[in-house]
């Protein structure tokens, strides 16, 4: 099913309205007319765009709004992330956010918003490194996601992150070691972000990707 206009528009204010809600404007020390008027603009690039609706167990989604974290960091939109009433939480060790870079293959639009399209969660890659499922995510025309655009998914649709299906986020890397970041629900049940190596396989992980970005 491909949504219509009206039901992209609809999906566009819920997500503004969210992210107002859990205090994105007092993390990016704006008011929350200013953040409003930082991130409206997105919602005329959604004109014309064909995106499929949001199906949960295949891990499909039509977009997501993403904010830069250079407004606000990843630790700070982590902790507003929440399943089943669990605060997300952050443990990079020995590293932290600042560690990570995207990749040389994707541009990130230098703004302080933007829009992640046609998001798949990554079933086809369970089980398979991510030094393997980059590769699938590239034949496919696709590209692999960073951590702000995985907090993003989390923070908007914390119903996608489910236990035999977490995801990587393979477009954020330090460039200086093997580690990938990924999103999981912990012992704890709580959504953490943390890291795996890019040669081990896990079941439970797949490789999250999307079609495009728009800003």
């Amino acid at each position: 099913m491909i949504l219509d206009q009206q039901q992209l528009n609809e999906e566009f204010d819920r997500q503004v309205a969210n992210l107002v809600a859990k205090g994105y404007p007092e993390l990016a020390n704006l008011s929350e007319e200013e953040l409003i008027n930082e991130i409206a603009p997105l919602k005329e690039k959604l004109i014309g765009l064909s995106l499929p609706a949001v199906d949960l167990e295949l891990g499909k989604l039509p977009f997501v709004i993403v904010v830069n974290n250079e407004l606000i960091s990843p630790e700070l939109m982590m902790e507003k992330a929440e399943k089943n009433g669990k605060s997300g939480v952050t443990i990079l060790r020995p590293h932290t956010s600042k560690k990570f870079h995207p990749i040389n293959e994707v541009a990130i639009p230098k703004v302080y918003a933007y829009l992640l399209l046609d998001i798949d969660r990554g079933k086809e890659s369970l089980n398979l490194p991510p030094n393997e499922a980059i590769k699938l995510i590239k034949n496919e025309g696709r590209s692999p996601l960073t951590i702000s655009e995985g907090i993003a998914i989390v923070t908007q649709f914390p119903e996608l992150l489910i236990k035999n299906n977490c995801f990587s986020l393979l477009a954020s890397r330090t460039g200086k070691d093997q580690r990938v970041p990924a999103i999981w629900i912990n012992a704890k049940k709580e959504p953490n972000l943390g890291w795996c190596w890019d040669g081990n396989p896990h079941t439970w992980l797949g490789s999250a990707s999307s079609n495009g970005r728009i800003a």
